[in-house]
């Protein structure tokens, strides 16, 4: 417990560190741009888009309290750029919970494989299947049972695709921000 208590204070002395909210800024402005150009709607219910991965870059370099802001607050400014349906606050509050959870598993950590399908399958789990579900049957009136095999097919077939591009794109992030000075290694044993 008292690990998990530092991890979260260390992630909330990022956020105090002018290169770190200058990073974000940038990995924001990335995510808006992903969301315009690199998203699929496939029916009304599902969406494929690679504009998660700048916040799975914040989570992982500033941990799950820098994760779970910088999630919520862009998912606001998304929504006040491009609105899509009304907004409902179960979505952000997905974006931020999910934060919390790849912030916790790769924080300070090495990454591996092994560590971003836990993290992965956990968000793919409670909050798509489960919460987002909810959400949609909610907002829409549609019944919850009546939506959640074609998500838990689509979350369960994008489990292995988003955990290898998820890999990927963490270490060479990693490489890249180490390269231009942005990201100092801060990796504890796991």
């Amino acid at each position: 417990m008292k690990k998990i208590l530092q991890i979260y204070s260390n992630s909330w002395k990022e956020l105090s560190v002018t290169k770190n909210i200058v990073l974000c800024g940038l990995m924001a402005a990335l995510a808006v741009v992903l969301s315009m150009v690199a998203s699929i709607d496939v029916g009304p219910y599902i969406r494929i888009g690679f504009s998660g991965l700048p916040n799975r870059i914040v989570e992982c370099l500033f941990g799950p309290v820098a994760g779970c802001v910088f999630g919520g607050m862009l998912d606001i400014l998304k929504y006040i750029i491009k609105p899509s349906g009304p907004f409902f606050f179960g979505f952000t509050f997905n974006v931020m919970l999910a934060g919390l959870i790849y912030g916790t598993l790769l924080y300070q950590k090495p990454v591996t494989i092994r560590r971003i399908v836990t993290a992965e399958f956990l968000v793919k789990l409670a909050v798509n299947c489960l919460l987002n579900t909810l959400w949609i049957s909610m907002l829409y009136g549609k019944g919850f049972f009546a939506i959640l095999p074609l998500r838990v097919l689509k979350n369960a077939i994008m489990l292995p695709i988003d955990s290898c591009i998820l890999y990927f794109t963490l270490n060479y992030a990693k490489k890249i921000l180490g390269y231009l000075g942005m990201y100092q290694k801060k990796e504890f044993s796991a």
